[in-house]
This record gives structure tokens, C-alpha cells and sequence, in this order.
């Protein structure tokens, strides 16, 4: 039998499989699996030197989604090495790699190795993490003009400064987002991630969602990952992304363990060194998003909160900030894009794949009249299998509220 064959062979078994378990898991495995199996194979004589590592990765892409299929779990290091983070990155490099395979079919394409050279440098972007700063003035004389003239929401430039103006003690947060327990993220370094935030001694630790990926959906596995937070006892709170509605139970448990306070459509109000802080935690909702946030912000007003208090929203998804009634938040923090995954940060420029073809805030501070919103790029990923030229996140907030 021929590679081609052999590979032909094992994306039918892998997707009939898939679709025993359920039709929406099949047509998913049909779909991604498709890029490996026939991108690989187009440009199989144009990566003529490479051709046993193409079969190699593209048998490493069934094993993987295979055992996916058998039982969803976290795997060893050896076999996220030897078989999940080879087979995502070909399954990443295969669909940048697509238009070559349509050039293969008329002749010789050129330059086929550029996709997998891209891929390769997203690879290493999955694995690393950007540690930075974030200095963020709410200071309402310093909106965005267009923002203040309008309701749209526009990128702020202010989310990166060299010397704040302000002289007052900054409230100090590090974000937690989108970690995505899975084949990039595993327990020693979520628990890493963790273990540097503590040691930052930051007034707030704030999780906006998304611990998991279908494989983790353990709660010894994330309250294991979790443990330096109980460090921080009272300082830490977080609200639900969507991935953690598939295992609700799984998420509270690991949080009350250490802890940790988990706010599903809650407010609470909280001391810190900077002032009072009134935090509102959002549930992810995706239908009746516009009833759901104005209720929550009817439920918990403005004038429930201290004197003079902070008002910063979690809410994962940055799509429902404009959803959020005008002038009803400082700040709202929020993860979900993952940066916009694909893009041009890692080189300075803003634009991602994200912004290209959506409105969707992707990554930063963004301004609608005076509140403003701050878009985690996230400490992991999930969905498209790597990054690429949007690095990860590790920062310190440091947040002036506004002056009165």
C-alpha cells in the first residue's frame, strides 16, 4: 500500500468512527481531518524530501483525534510530543498550506515549504508566553474622540504607555483567560502561570473563563493546575467562559477548593489597596445576550457600589461589551479571541485575522464613550491548533481609575 493509501485509509476509519459517537462530531472530524489527508498528499512530490514525515504527521493527526474518540483525557508528555503537538501543528500548517495544494493540482508550486515554515514559528508561539505590563488610564478627559462622539466601539491607544500622568496608586490585576487545559497546556504550566501571578502580589486575580478543552474535563486535573491560588485566598474571582458550561460542576469544584470565588450573574464588592473595587461576574450567554447583561446591570446598579468604587465587569466574550448599557462600566475585562489568533501583533502591527473579517474586539483596550474594555489575548489557546503572530499573555494590569 502506498503512503496516500495509508493515510486515505486511516481518515476513513478515524471519521466513520467519529461519526458512531455522534453525527456533529463526525462531520467535525471530516472537515479537519480533510487538510492533513488531502493538502498533505498534493504536496507530497513538491515536499518530496519530507514525504515520511508527512505520512508520519498525518498518522499522528488520526492517533490523536482517535484517542480523542476512545477516551477524552490529558495525555503524558510523551504522547503530546510524539503525537498531539506534531499532529496540530500539520493540521495548522495544512490549512495555511491549502492554496499550494490547489497550485499542485495544475503543476509545481512554488515555495510550498512557506506554510510549514509559518506553522513551525506558530508552534513556538503556542508554546511560549509574552510576559508584559499594561498600564491602562481610565481617566474620562483622555477619551478617544470618535468614541466620545459616538456609541461604536473603537481600539483605544492607550493601553500601552511609557509613564502614566497619574500620581495615585494603581489597582493592580492579573487576567487569567482561555487557558485550554489541553495538548499546549499542560498542568505544570498552568500551575506555572498561576504560581507567577502570586508571586506578582497583585491586589485581584481575575479568571474570565475557559479553563478547558475536552480533554481535561477533570476535576483533579484542573484543581491541580489551580493550587497556587490558594496563595491568594479572597483576592481571586472569576466568571464562566463557554467551554466551562461543559462541565459546570468540574469548574466549582476546583475553585472552591482553593478559594477562589466564582461569580455566575453575581456582584461583590472588594477592598483593596487601591480603593473599592465593585465587581460584577457574568455568565456566558449567547442567546438573549442584550436582556441578559441589562438585566444583570439593573440587578446590581451603579449606586449599590461603594463611594467612589471601581466598577469592573468579567464577562468573556468582548462581543457582548456593546451589549452592556452605556456608561455602566469602568472597565470590563474579557478573553475568548485568543488575541484574534493569527495576525501581525508578534511584529508591532495590530491587525489580526479576526478583525479582518469581523467587528469583534480582538486584542487590547478598546473605548465606547467612557468605558473601556480589555481583551486578553489569553494564556492558551483552542480551535484553530496554533498561534500565529499573536502571542500569548502573561501581564500586569495596572488600572488608574477615573478621576471625579
Amino acid at each position: 500500500m502506498t503512503a496516500s493509501g495509508l493515510v486515505l485509509g486511516g481518515y476513513a476509519l478515524v471519521v466513520v468512527a467519529a461519526f458512531v459517537r455522534s453525527r456533529a462530531y463526525g462531520v467535525f472530524a471530516a472537515i479537519v481531518l480533510m487538510f492533513p489527508t488531502l493538502v498533505g498528499n498534493a504536496l507530497r512530490d513538491a515536499l518530496a524530501p519530507a514525504d515520511a514525515f508527512i505520512t508520519y504527521a498525518q498518522l499522528a493527526a488520526y492517533v490523536h483525534f482517535g484517542a480523542l474518540l476512545v477516551r477524552p483525557a490529558l495525555r503524558p508528555l510523551w504522547f503530546r510530543s510524539l503525537v498531539s503537538i506534531p499532529a496540530l501543528w500539520f493540521v495548522a500548517a495544512c490549512f495555511l498550506a491549502f492554496p499550494w495544494a490547489i497550485w499542485a493540482a495544475f503543476g509545481d508550486p512554488i515555495g510550498a515549504w512557506i506554510p510549514f515554515a509559518l506553522a513551525t514559528f506558530g508552534l513556538y508561539e503556542s508554546l511560549v508566553t509574552r510576559r508584559e505590563r499594561v498600564d491602562i488610564l481610565l481617566d474620562r478627559t483622555h477619551v478617544d474622540g470618535l468614541a466620545r462622539a459616538t456609541a461604536s466601539i473603537t481600539r483605544n491607544s492607550l493601553d500601552r504607555i511609557a509613564t502614566p500622568t497619574r500620581t495615585d496608586r494603581p489597582l493592580r490585576v492579573v487576567q487569567i483567560t482561555d487557558p485550554h487545559l489541553g495538548p499546549f497546556m499542560s498542568i505544570a504550566r498552568l500551575r506555572d502561570i498561576c504560581r507567577r501571578a502570586v508571586e506578582q502580589d497583585p491586589d485581584l486575580i481575575l479568571i474570565t473563563g475557559d479553563l478547558m478543552t475536552m480533554e481535561s474535563h477533570d476535576v483533579d486535573v484542573v484543581t491541580a493546575a489551580l493550587a497556587p491560588l490558594a496563595g491568594l485566598r479572597g483576592r481571586v474571582f472569576a466568571c464562566h467562559g463557554n467551554h466551562d458550561h461543559e462541565a459546570r460542576a468540574v469548574v466549582a469544584r476546583a475553585y472552591a477548593t482553593w478559594g477562589i470565588t466564582l461569580l455566575v450573574d453575581e456582584a461583590v464588592h472588594v477592598t483593596t489597596p487601591a480603593g473599592p473595587v465593585h465587581l460584577i461576574g457574568a455568565d456566558f450567554v449567547w442567546r438573549g445576550r442584550v436582556e441578559h447583561l441589562a438585566g444583570l446591570a439593573q440587578r446590581y446598579p451603579r449606586t449599590s457600589a461603594p463611594d467612589g468604587a471601581l466598577r469592573l465587569w468579567l464577562l468573556h466574550d468582548p462581543g457582548a461589551f456593546k451589549h452592556i448599557p452605556p456608561g455602566d462600566a469602568d472597565l470590563v475585562l474579557s478573553g475568548h479571541t485568543h488575541g484574534g489568533h493569527v495576525g501581525l501583533v508578534s511584529l508591532g502591527f495590530q491587525g489580526t485575522f479576526l478583525s479582518a473579517v469581523s467587528s469583534m474586539p480582538d486584542h487590547g483596550l478598546w473605548a465606547r464613550g467612557t468605558d473601556r474594555l480589555y481583551v486578553h489575548r489569553a494564556n492558551g489557546h483552542y480551535g484553530f491548533p496554533i498561534r500565529l503572530g499573536v502571542p500569548a499573555e502573561e501581564s500586569l494590569l495596572h488600572i488608574w481609575p477615573p478621576q471625579t
